[in-house]
């Protein structure tokens, strides 16, 4: 039997990620409970905001009045996405423990997506990078589409220890290695996985799987057998997949821990505490939960 790592650390992005593509306006104070609730529930790492322009993403347009309004508890590390460096000039004015860069395994990703090569997006984040560090900030990257892309398809291995090789050569100190489509399948996952491995270590490196089609948590468990114990998911489930219409996008956080308490990992994080964050977030939305154990925890409870 695989050796499957004692503890894992979860990163909630369902603040940042999860909310960002809502057409309807979420406010600041919604925003802010969740991320208490999300905190209160036993998370330490959670993605609150993104410092983009509003013109590109409207929902973030409040993210200086997200973070000035965070009662923040010790020990919690809260992360912001910056897409530039003026992102990150505005960003450190509300004090982030860490600010996220990202880049693509697939040119025509990133080509699409922000009008430059892998390479030159890399080269846009080195200023970035050396500033966060500079100021005490840690700095990750995310490594979008390492699976699977929505305009080349499969992405080979080598596409993914490329862009790692370059986030090492910037100073990112650590990554995301992040099914964007949710195309993933284990072998695969596990593929790029070690491709990341050859430039960071297991300790540095984090699984972002979509559940687009259901593979989410057995691409969890392909991650587990080669020792990853950090992992990003979405409470409730939130954020769609915009490449796939109508797809659910990032893995909800209560099916994960309801799945790893399940082996006996250990977490951190109270469950039943964790379901009602979600209900809270998506009884504003007007929605029913996107996560399977939190809809079979609610009907067990009106049982």
């Amino acid at each position: 039997m695989a050796r499957y790592p004692q503890r894992v650390q979860l990163i909630d992005v369902g603040p940042r990620d999860g909310l960002q593509n809502e057409k309807s306006p979420v406010p600041a104070a919604v925003k802010i409970e969740l991320t208490h609730r999300l905190q209160d529930a036993g998370l330490t790492e959670i993605e609150v905001t993104s410092f983009v322009s509003p013109k590109w993403v409207p929902q973030m347009g409040d993210n200086a009045e997200v973070m000035a309004g965070l009662a923040r508890k010790a020990g919690v590390r809260y992360s912001v996405l910056t897409p530039n460096m003026k992102g990150y000039e505005a960003a450190v004015a509300s004090q982030p423990d860490e600010i996220v860069v990202f880049g693509a395994a697939s040119e025509a990703f990133s080509q699409r997506n922000i009008n430059c090569s892998i390479a030159e997006s890399i080269e846009r984040f080195a200023p970035v990078v050396e500033a966060a560090k500079a100021a005490g900030i840690a700095v990750r990257g995310a490594m979008s589409c390492t699976v699977g892309c929505p305009y080349e398809g499969e992405i080979a291995p080598s596409r993914v220890a490329y862009l790692a090789e370059l986030m090492k050569g910037i100073g990112v100190e650590r990554v995301d290695v992040a099914d964007t489509i949710g195309v993933g399948t284990p072998i695969k996952v596990q593929k790029a996985l070690e491709a990341t491995l050859q430039y960071f270590s297991v300790d540095q490196v984090s699984g972002h799987f979509h559940d687009t089609y259901g593979q989410a948590l057995p691409n969890t468990l392909a991650s587990l057998e080669l020792g990853i114990w950090n992992f990003q998911s979405s409470i409730a489930g939130l954020g769609g997949c915009p490449y796939a219409k109508g797809a659910t996008g990032n893995v909800a956080t209560e099916d994960l821990v309801y799945m790893l308490h399940g082996m006996g990992i250990e977490t951190g994080i109270d469950l039943d505490k964790l379901v009602d964050a979600g209900i809270y977030i998506s009884d504003f939305l007007q929605r029913k939960p996107n996560s399977r154990v939190a809809v079979a925890l609610i009907n067990k409870r009106a049982g």
